[in-house]
This record gives C-alpha cells, sequence and structure tokens, in this order.
C-alpha cells in the first residue's frame, strides 16, 4: 500500500508540473568591446516619458522685439523692391568714376518748363503735383526725408531723419492724429506754396561705359511765405522743408504722368522721365568745391553762373575730340583753345598790316620811277 501512495504522489506531482508553463530563456546580445568601461546598470527604473508637454522658457520683452523688428525689416525691403521691379528706373550713380561734379540749382516752378511740377496746384482726379505725391509718400511711411541744415548741406544719416509732428508744428500744417498715425486733409497740404525746389545735379564721366551724364540726386522742396500782394517789391521768403535721396523716390515717381506741353494734353511722361531727361530749368546757386563757398548774391552772380556752364559745356566737348593727360586739363582746355584763336587773329591781323604795308611801299616804289612834274617860280 505504501508503494502504491508513493506512486500516486510522484504521478500527480509529475502532472502538476507538466500544467506549469514553460519560462523563456532569453538571450542578450553581447556588446562589442569599446575602448570606454560600459556603465553599471543601475537597479533604479528609467523614468518614463510624460504625456504632458515641458514648459518652454519664456521670452523676454526684448527678445519679442528683435523679432519683430527682424520680422518687419524684411517686409520694408520686399516692399521697397517690389515697387522697383514694377516700374524699374535707371541705374544708380557709380561711386568709384573718374570724374565728377556736383552743382546745386535752384528751380521757379512758375515759368513754362518747370511747370509740370508745379499743375495742378491742387488734386484733380488722378492727377496731382509733385509736391502733394511726396508728401503723401512721407506721410504714409513710404520714404524717409531729411532735415535742411542751415548750410544747405544734405546729409542722408538716420540721425538726420525730420520726425513728421515735428516738422508740421513748425510750419504751422494743420493735421489730424488718430490712433497713433498723422492725417493731413487734401485742403491743408501747402502745395500752392511751395513754387521752387532745391535740387542737387551731378555731372559725370563713367569710364565702364565711356559716357558722359548728369543724374538728379537730391530733392528740397521750398515753401514761399510772406508775399504781399499789395507791395509787389517785397518778395516771399523762401522756407527750404526737407532732403530727398532720388534713389529712394524714384520708382515711386515713374508712377506719376506728367503733360509736359500746352499744345499735347497727353500725359505720356513721368516725373522720374522728366528728371532723366533734364527738361528743367534752374539757375546755379551753389557748387561743392573745397572752400565751400556759394556764389555771391551781387551782379557777378550772373557771370560765375555763365562760367559754371560754360565749364561744363567745354568738358562735355572735348571729352571726346581732345585727349590730355587728365580730365582736369581736359576741363581747364577751352581757356588754352582761346588763346591760340587770340594769336592767331593777332597774328592775321598782323600779317594784314605787312601786306598794306607792302603794297604802299609798292605804290611810292612805282610812283619814284614816273618823272615828276613841279611848278618852280620864276625869277624877275
Amino acid at each position: 500500500m505504501q508503494r502504491i501512495f508513493l506512486i500516486l504522489i510522484c504521478f500527480n506531482f509529475c502532472i502538476f508540473c507538466s500544467a506549469q508553463p514553460a519560462k523563456r530563456r532569453t538571450v542578450t546580445p553581447v556588446a562589442k568591446a569599446s575602448s570606454t568601461p560600459a556603465e553599471p546598470a543601475s537597479s533604479t527604473p528609467a523614468p518614463q516619458a510624460s504625456s504632458t508637454p515641458t514648459p518652454q522658457a519664456k521670452r523676454t520683452p526684448a527678445a519679442k522685439k528683435s523679432g519683430t523688428a527682424a520680422a518687419k525689416k524684411p517686409a520694408a525691403e520686399k516692399k521697397a523692391d517690389r515697387a522697383a521691379l514694377m516700374f524699374p528706373t535707371s541705374a544708380e550713380m557709380p561711386e568709384d568714376v573718374v570724374w565728377r561734379r556736383d552743382i546745386y540749382r535752384q528751380l521757379d516752378l512758375l515759368k513754362d518748363a518747370n511747370a509740370p511740377l508745379y499743375y495742378p496746384v491742387e488734386p484733380h482726379g488722378k492727377e496731382q503735383n509733385l509736391f502733394t505725391y511726396i508728401f503723401r509718400l512721407w506721410l504714409t511711411g513710404r520714404i524717409s526725408a531729411y532735415q535742411y541744415k542751415l548750410d544747405g548741406n544734405e546729409s542722408f544719416d538716420a540721425k538726420d531723419k525730420a520726425e513728421v509732428k515735428e516738422l508740421l508744428d513748425r510750419y504751422s500744417i494743420y493735421y489730424e492724429e488718430k490712433d497713433g498715425k498723422v492725417n493731413v486733409p487734401e485742403s491743408d497740404i501747402p502745395s500752392a506754396e511751395v513754387t521752387r525746389y532745391y535740387i542737387k545735379e551731378s555731372s559725370y564721366f563713367d569710364q565702364r561705359s565711356a559716357t558722359y551724364k548728369t543724374r538728379v540726386t537730391a530733392l528740397c522742396p521750398v515753401l514761399m511765405r510772406g508775399a504781399n500782394f499789395d507791395n509787389p517789391e517785397e518778395q516771399a521768403t523762401p522756407y527750404p522743408l526737407f532732403w530727398v535721396k532720388y534713389e529712394d523716390i524714384a520708382a515711386y515717381l515713374s508712377r506719376l504722368p506728367l503733360m509736359a506741353s500746352n499744345l499735347n494734353n497727353v500725359t505720356n511722361m513721368t516725373a522720374d522721365d522728366y528728371f532723366t531727361l533734364n527738361h528743367y530749368e534752374g539757375q546755379i546757386y551753389k557748387t561743392n568745391n573745397l572752400q565751400g563757398r556759394v556764389l555771391p548774391a551781387d551782379s557777378t552772380r550772373v557771370r560765375e553762373q555763365k562760367r559754371i556752364e560754360q565749364q561744363l559745356k567745354d568738358f562735355e566737348e572735348n571729352i571726346w575730340h581732345a585727349p590730355k593727360d587728365s580730365l582736369d586739363s581736359i576741363a581747364a582746355q577751352k581757356p588754352a583753345d582761346d588763346g591760340k584763336r587770340k594769336s592767331k587773329k593777332s597774328s592775321s591781323t598782323d600779317s594784314r598790316r605787312s601786306k598794306s604795308s607792302a603794297a604802299a611801299a609798292s605804290k611810292r616804289d612805282s610812283g619814284s620811277s614816273s618823272p615828276r612834274v613841279s611848278a618852280r617860280r620864276q625869277r624877275r
């Protein structure tokens, strides 16, 4: 009986063991030998990734400001580039030209040659004059204006930019401010009082293309106030407003149509064409020189203006026909030519005098060969 009982126990034990699932044996891959010793496995379990997002670092106000400025800067550049691509203008003046002369002219808009810049005085439909157009571009921030200094020289540095409200208050121009934006009504824009312009003009010789060009580089509208209509002798006082760089407004001026003739009322020209083709007429009042002098205001001013105009004309003519060692000698060539002409004239007059004296001597000689008839007094 004991044997039978032991056999039953062993049989039940075998059945119980076979009923349990066999544990799988996991084989860990052997890592390749490395130069650095392996870190010992830690007993603490690795942290699991949580579903909640980790808090990000807050941006400082300075970082936000720099980010917005970086985002705004490309937009302004794209806006300027878009205007230049839609309305392309002539190429800019190179900085490394071999010869250049800068002069300042005064344009009187009441003259017929400059009238396209002044009329219509009040905006009429899509038509408007040059000052209204530039003034609107400046108020909307599409172009920059720079202060007019006492010496009359222009400066296009960021520190010399003109503030809108400061300039409007200085010249008593009415404006309305709403939500930080300045607006000037159409009737309050002093376009009728801007009857004069100061322009900076550069005449230069480009050695790359071998061309002589004259280009406008800056504009300054001048406000004329204080005229007394009862007393015509009392003239208006000029108030220069601001300087505008021509390269900044060239793309916009190509969208401003002008009527350039009284006989043809078709607007077949733009403001950029008007300045590029030099259709304006103005008197020289200043030049760039070493001493920084301006032209005198007395009677000798007209003579100086004619002399400068003649120098520019002579340079353009002599640069093609009389090559010299330097461009300065070409500019000074005309007086030498005048001296040659004077010497030629004096030699020709001397030759004519010698010929006339020789002819008189030959006449005297021919007369001496003929018999003389003399009347002698008879003696009594």
